[in-house]
């Protein structure tokens, strides 16, 4: 990992942040995307930047707009002169009940799930090739058993799911793209749906018998980039076994 250059999207908070921390504690230089944590991702910023001077740096973008894309790979390149790693971890996640969806959810899900990955990966290739590198995708443990109610967001996830076995065929030889699945790790915030009763239910349901946390997501991460380069279009599943007991 010493010297790698990896550019995160999404990186400012919860999983981003974990995998940021533990990338940079392994040697990585960092760019970190965010859209509007502005302050998260300047304090994480400085927080990393303090344990290693000028190893990180922040960019600020609406994955939405396709056209703000090239400028996150050219912007990563400028600062730090090469692209090792793309990983595509941003996010939205909301429920979309049949019969209440929009457009406006399906744009928004589907953008930033999918189509920002696919758009994304598409202006890093050629970056990546040159340096025989690798993507990281996050997906979800749901994608193969949609949970109910999240219509759009699981087809956008199992999108990407394919989306990373389709881009390692296409990216071969040169770049390796992987994809790390997570369970219950860290609840989602402000959702009254995951109260305590629906939170005992999931962790009864989990074969470890707990939750995750952000750095267990961030160690598969750092597998597929340090540990595995004969590894390309596979998911790895981090929820404590829950996909076995559904």
């Amino acid at each position: 990992m010493q010297n790698k250059v990896v550019l995160i999207t999404g990186g400012a908070r919860r999983v981003g942040a974990a995998i940021c921390r533990l990338l940079h504690a392994s040697g990585a230089d960092l760019m970190i995307h965010y859209r509007s944590s502005v302050g998260e991702a300047r304090a994480l910023q400085a927080e990393l930047n303090l344990q290693r001077p000028n190893s990180v740096a922040i960019i600020q973008g609406d994955l939405l707009n396709l056209a703000v894309l090239p400028t996150l790979i050219q912007g990563t390149v400028s600062r730090f002169g090469k692209l090792d790693v793309l990983i595509n971890n941003a996010s939205t996640y909301y429920a979309t009940e049949i019969g209440e969806i929009t457009e406006p959810d399906w744009t928004d899900l589907v953008g930033s799930n999918l189509k920002a990955p696919l758009f994304l990966s598409q202006a890093a290739a050629s970056e990546l090739k040159k340096q025989q590198g690798c993507i990281v995708n996050i997906t979800d443990m749901h994608v193969e058993r949609p949970k109910k109610g999240y219509v759009v967001y699981s087809v956008a996830k199992a999108g990407l799911m394919t989306l990373t076995k389709s881009l390692a065929h296409e990216l071969a030889p040169e770049v390796r793209v992987n994809a790390v699945a997570p369970g219950p790790v860290l609840w989602p915030e402000d959702n009254p749906q995951f109260d305590e009763v629906y939170r005992q239910r999931v962790i009864s349901q989990t074969l470890l018998k707990r939750i995750g946390e952000g750095n267990d997501v961030a160690k598969a991460v750092r597998f597929l980039i340090q540990d595995a380069p004969f590894i390309t279009g596979q998911v790895i599943a981090v929820d404590g076994g829950r996909s076995l007991n559904l």
